[in-house]
């Protein structure tokens, strides 16, 4: 039996002599992550038309070469 199966009810009593952390909004790290993300679309927004040309282009290509396969 282990002590777990001893414990009756379904809270757990947490035994410490430190006071409990109910925590706290992380405001600092909230702004460094929307920074974070409006860099990285700032840089990656323009070559978004480029990213669907080459992604067009390699469907096509596919499209010939299996086209070509057939015959």
């Amino acid at each position: 039996m282990s002590a777990d199966d001893d414990e009756s009810g379904s809270e757990r009593t947490l035994r410490t002599v430190t006071p409990s952390y109910h925590g706290r909004p992380d405001r600092e790290m909230t702004l460094i992550g929307w920074a974070y993300f409006l860099g990285l679309l700032i840089v990656l927004l323009p070559l978004l038309p480029f990213a669907i040309i080459l992604w067009l282009v390699s469907r096509l290509l596919d499209a010939v070469a299996d086209s070509g396969e057939e015959a």
